[in-house]
């Protein structure tokens, strides 16, 4: 079986001008022995043709299919469900990983066995090219999850039993948009601690299509699994301002929010990029 397994779920992906550039970055990496789980999750474009073109040239990707939309969370159980690796790293079809991302993540978590799940710093992206760059903690702690999520989902690779410890994601509606906060509270309230790797080890797409796709229900998901992570980790009663953030900034301009992230997104401009 392969060291780790990728798992990606895609849907109407083929316009994507990324897709080629995120995919090579998977299957380019130093770290050679991998399987690559695509899951088309119901697109009414493209998108299965041109992963099957993928899985033609390269015996690593496997692709799964849903005929209907089921979202992400689905997607990703499924993925995993048929994954055969010791790590499980996540990846997303408009996000690009560097070279050596995986090989750096799993020599991370073989040297801490403490640590459940690592991620990285990442460099945001829009059709002009690379805008700014994203810093989280090195080891975040439960108060860090307080103003905003310190990962990038599609960043992460976790030890398969840690997944296994909170019992996947959630696929309910309530966590739609927001699945990895929550699964990523559960894992911290169930004692599984994280790690970002100091380094921008992952490109990550950031421009004003993305937030329009966060329509304010969504906010409305994420203040409901703020409540309960918050509840879960033991951060309440005095985290209860922070549950109601994501409806409050859901109001803001996007651009706005990019600055107010709890200093830790440089602006390429502060970083003379």
């Amino acid at each position: 079986m392969p060291k780790v397994s990728v798992v990606m779920g895609a849907y109407n992906a083929g316009a994507l001008a990324v897709l080629d550039r995120s995919i090579r970055s998977v299957l380019d990496q130093t770290m050679a022995d991998l399987e690559f789980i695509i899951c088309d999750d119901g697109s009414i474009d493209n998108t299965y043709a041109r992963l099957e073109e993928y899985a033609k040239q390269d015996g690593r990707i496997r692709l799964l299919r849903h005929e209907q939309n089921r979202g992400l969370a689905v997607a990703l159980d499924r993925c995993i469900g048929e994954a055969g690796g010791e790590y499980i790293c996540r990846h997303d079809a408009d996000d690009i990983s560097a070279a050596d991302r995986i090989e750096k993540q799993i020599r991370f978590l073989d040297e801490h066995s403490d640590i459940g799940f690592v991620g990285s710093n990442v460099v945001l992206y829009d059709a002009n090219g690379p805008w700014g760059r994203r810093i989280f903690p090195e080891r975040p702690q439960k108060k860090d999850f307080l103003f905003t999520m310190p990962f990038v989902h599609g960043a992460l690779m976790f030890r398969r039993e840690a997944l296994e410890s909170a019992g996947g994601y959630r696929t309910d509606k309530g966590v739609c948009r927001v699945e990895d906060y929550d699964l990523l509270m559960r894992l911290y309230a169930g004692g599984v601690r994280g790690a970002n790797i100091q380094e921008f080890l992952y490109e990550f797409l950031e421009d004003e299509a993305s937030h329009r796709r966060r329509k304010y229900k969504y906010r409305v998901n994420e203040a409901r699994v703020r409540l309960r992570g918050f509840s879960d980790m033991g951060l309440m009663p005095w985290a209860a301002p922070y549950v109601v953030k994501p409806l409050v900034i859901g109001l803001l301009p996007w651009r706005l929010t990019d600055r107010l992230r709890d200093g830790r997104t440089v602006l390429r401009d502060a970083a003379g990029k």
